[in-house]
């Protein structure tokens, strides 16, 4: 057993998002930090320290235009050096001021066809960095009743949807990711899974949902959506983050860690660990240190996993045939109250790492190298 379930926590690997590592925040404020990359190549530099320190984050997402380089080849040849490569890129059409009213979905046309031009743009970014993933992530919507026709902003993102699959090469797809609301309040024109769901099951294989753990109302099984869609073969990726009570951005497990393993008992339990499901990570929120809580969030989804990955499958399954409500608890809840972390140590020693990451990362130097080294010029982030 520990043979099967170290090769499987080996095999595990875990995407950090670029974005994390620039300065972040929220609507109201983003507080700079010290030694914060100033554009693309510091930020893989970054990303490489998770990777080395806990040996499962190997791939970074990107986003474009906030990683836009005049050489995306350069930029991924970069990476490689570093021991790491370019994971999904991320899509932007939410930050231009044409998009005020939507993007894809907007009612003028000139403006539809500035925001495919986008999209088309990042599968040529996948075409030269070798990423095989687009992510989707519309802020379209409307904030007042009858501000727009919601059935023809549905005809619009099919439209838009229909123009990026037809583009994408072969060994290459595009997630598409719901959001419940924010910045649209009244309709979002992708506001769950299921209108995510419909819209890539008529286009096909190569559309796939992402699930944004964040995106959600208080109280949704997420781990419910997550069987559902695995089942469907429609389950692309993860967005993992932790929110108390909207799109907070927060460390993974830090709010709900039992959800966490919740949610990745399904994933084991469908053998989505091997599927082709991206475990990326969206946690950029604005108090934490950068790499510190990148790593945090790493680890603890491997913890989730290794619970999971600890269920006791065919006592669960006796006890459900059986109707045995308690013992079925039961044996979840031995999974998740089993402390992994000592398994995980002696995994990473196993690996040549060292045992704790946090520690490891802490004693590197390589945070006060990077805030003598990196002055002036200007941080990467986003204003508020």
């Amino acid at each position: 057993m520990t043979t099967d379930l170290k090769a499987a926590l080996r095999a595990l690997h875990i995407e950090t998002p670029s974005w994390a590592y620039g300065n972040s925040g929220t609507r109201f404020k983003v507080f700079a930090q010290r030694g914060v990359p100033r554009d693309p190549y510091e930020k893989l530099a970054d990303a490489a320290q998770v990777h080395a320190h806990t040996g499962v984050a190997p791939t970074v997402a990107l986003h474009i235009p906030w990683d836009k380089v005049a050489d995306y080849g350069h930029l991924a040849a970069h990476a490689r050096e570093l021991g790491v490569g370019i994971g999904a890129i991320n899509s932007n059409v939410f930050q231009d001021d044409a998009y005020m009213l939507g993007s894809v979905t907007n009612p003028d046309p000139a403006v539809r066809r500035k925001a495919l031009a986008h999209l088309l743009e990042c599968v040529d970014i996948m075409d030269a960095t070798g990423s095989a993933t687009l992510k989707l992530w519309f802020s379209d919507g409307t904030n007042y009743p009858g501000q727009d026709d919601i059935r023809a902003r549905q005809d619009r993102l099919a439209e838009a949807l229909s123009a990026v699959y037809a583009r994408l090469g072969e060994g290459q797809r595009f997630l598409l990711e719901y959001k419940l609301f924010e910045p649209a309040f009244y309709t979002t024109d992708v506001p769950d899974w299921g209108t995510a769901y419909a819209h890539c099951l008529r286009l096909g294989p190569k559309a796939q949902v992402v699930v944004d753990t964040g995106h959600h109302a208080p109280g949704v099984n997420i781990e419910f959506i997550v069987a559902f869609l695995l089942r469907e073969g429609k389950l692309g990726g993860f967005d993992f983050n932790s929110r108390f009570y909207a799109d907070d951005d927060l460390m993974v497990g830090a709010a709900d860690p039992f959800q966490l393993f919740r949610i990745m008992y399904e994933v084991v339990r469908a053998g989505g660990l091997a599927a082709g499901v991206a475990f990326m990570l969206d946690q950029c929120h604005n108090i934490e240190p950068k790499i510190p809580g990148q790593i945090r969030s790493v680890m603890n989804v491997q913890e989730a996993t290794a619970k999971a990955l600890l269920v006791d499958r065919d006592a669960l399954a006796a006890a459900q045939a059986g109707g045995d409500v308690l013992g079925a608890n039961a044996v979840l809840m031995d999974a998740y109250n089993t402390d992994v972390r000592p398994l995980l140590a002696e995994l990473r020693a196993e690996a040549g790492l060292a045992p704790d990451p946090m520690a490891a990362y802490a004693k590197s130097g390589y945070f006060e190298k990077i805030a003598a080294e990196r002055v002036g010029g200007t941080q990467a982030g986003w204003g508020a």
